[in-house]
């Protein structure tokens, strides 16, 4: 226990570079399966791994949860995530994975955790396009062979938080402040949003706001819209922020994270001045020097309304395309 804490410590800043680790762990065996299954979620989303202490159930609470815990003077919400995946332990809830995630800590309990392996971000697949499991985000190749069967499925943390904790559904998009933004008549948003949950409820803040969006599940997939429309612009003779208003990108994803796809909006001189704002469950004052790094024009941590708009306000209005 004390080596995997220590990896976490050592290795939470590993960024910049399509490259992030994975905290593989085991929930134990899925209906009809011959073996137990790995998961993933991502070392950053860590804050400690703990044995499973006294769990104090709360009146009313429902599986998944399982209670709440007290650690280091704060009471978090207990997450049975095997009940979440469909899995039953064979020796049992042995272990918390305690997180920092979208501005609260949860508590998710475990059968076992396995590894920490560091991986490419073009290693990771989206789900979507494998299968239709509800909160699986992405599939993990754990190794180069893309003929391997060493697989792990990262974890959609915002679909199950979102499906469990009444808090995380309060988004009071209809409360929105009025506000004005500076878009060009025909220029859209780029999203790139790996999670169903959050893309959802982007898409719904961005109507609310008047700010047309094309939504896409990596940061890949924005990198060739952004390239494909950059193209059409030019062979129109007109501005890139003609068609591209803005970014908004998450920092987790398949294929390319958005630690990438900014590095190469801000590298291309004709993209450059295409306004970033990374939205991220990914908080913490490393991430935002990371963010500096690799120029993007501003960060907000997930998902609060009001705070996203007058983000996405001021950039607009700090930046000419």
């Amino acid at each position: 226990m004390d080596n995997f804490q220590k990896e976490i410590d050592e290795r939470a800043n590993l960024a910049l570079s399509n490259k992030f680790e994975l905290l593989l762990f085991r929930l134990g065996m899925a209906p009809h399966a011959d073996k137990s299954e790995l998961f993933g979620i991502n070392v950053f989303k860590l804050r400690e791994i703990v044995p499973m202490p006294s769990i104090t159930r709360a009146a009313g609470m429902k599986s998944p949860l399982l209670g709440v815990v007290s650690i280091r003077d704060q009471i978090i919400p207990v997450i049975d995530l095997p009940a979440v995946a469909g899995c039953t332990p064979t020796t049992g809830l042995n272990l918390l994975l305690v997180t920092e995630y979208a501005r609260s800590t949860q508590a998710f309990a475990v059968e076992a955790v396995d590894n920490i392996v560091r991986l490419n971000w073009n290693q990771v697949h989206p789900a979507e396009s494998a299968m239709s499991t509800r909160n699986i985000t992405s599939i993990a190749c754990l190794d180069d062979d893309k003929q391997s069967n060493e697989l792990a499925m990262v974890l959609d943390v915002e679909q199950i938080l979102y499906d469990i904790i009444p808090s995380a559904r309060d988004v009071p998009v209809k409360e929105v402040k009025d506000r004005t933004f500076n878009i060009k008549p025909g220029a859209v948003a780029i999203v790139a949003e790996d999670s169903k949950v959050a893309r959802t409820m982007l898409e719904q803040g961005l109507k609310s706001m008047g700010i047309p969006a094309l939504m896409h599940n990596t940061g890949l997939e924005a990198w060739d819209k952004i390239k494909l429309m950059a193209k059409e612009a030019q062979a129109e003779g007109v501005p890139i922020g003609d068609r591209i208003a803005m970014v908004l990108t998450d920092l987790e994803m398949p294929e390319m994270d958005g630690f990438t796809l900014t590095r190469n909006i801000k590298l291309d001189e004709k993209l450059k001045r295409i306004p970033v704002v990374i939205h991220s469950s990914l908080s913490g004052s490393a991430n935002e020097e990371h963010v500096r790094k690799v120029g993007a024009d501003a960060y907000v941590a997930k998902f609060e309304i009001n705070e996203l708009s007058a983000v996405i306000h001021r950039v607009l209005d700090d930046t000419i395309v």
